[in-house]
Order: structure tokens, then sequence, then C-alpha cells
């Protein structure tokens, strides 16, 4: 199963409903609330994210299992957990960045 879920987009502008991602020291929005299922993401100086994914787009899909999805690619991020609802990570293939998602329980954060 691969899904689209979102395009995320780096922005240096403060966004309603911001969510936190300790891990990556990032701000992000929740796509499902967008109309275009648009993710901004806003990073704080300190973030460790490499450039290659601050710089860039990335399109988002969600999977069933995340092991499938990481052969044959390079990977950017390492598979993480994102508070206790969801798994990802990031890669690179067809000189693109690609998040590949696999939700733990629906939701997303406290909702």
């Amino acid at each position: 199963m691969l899904v689209f879920d979102h395009v995320g987009v780096t922005t240096t502008v403060r966004q309603p409903n911001e969510n936190w991602v300790e891990q990556s020291r990032v701000w992000v929005t929740n796509p499902h609330d967008h109309p275009d299922r648009v993710e901004f993401l806003r990073y704080e100086p300190d973030s460790t994210v490499p450039d290659i994914i601050k710089q860039n787009p990335h399109v988002a899909f969600k999977v069933e299992a995340l092991e499938p999805y990481l052969e044959g690619v390079e990977i950017v991020i390492p598979p993480f957990t994102v508070g206790d609802f969801l798994e990802v990570v990031f890669v690179r293939k067809h000189g693109l960045i690609f998040e590949y998602m696999h939700y733990l329980k629906e939701g997303w954060f406290d909702a």
C-alpha cells in the first residue's frame, strides 16, 4: 500500500496550529487540515535536520511498513517515531526527497 499523504514545504513564517517535533527540532502543521495537503515545516536554528531536507520540498506517502521502502535508496533521515502515533523515514531517490509514514494509530499529535 502506497497512499499519497502530503507535500512538505519549508517556511520561516509561523503558521497557525503548529506542532513541535522534538527529535528534529521543527514546527510542523497538520497537512490533513490543508485543502491541498501541504505541510509547512519551520526549523529551529539548532535543528540537526540535513540541509537537503530543509532546502527542498518532500512528498510523503502513507505505507503499511517502512522496511520495504528502505532498499535501493539513500536514507537521509533514518526511521524515527513521532509522538506515539507515527513512524517516518526520509529518503532520496530519483533526485527527490520522499517521506514514508507508517501510522501507529489514527490522528495527528493530540488530535
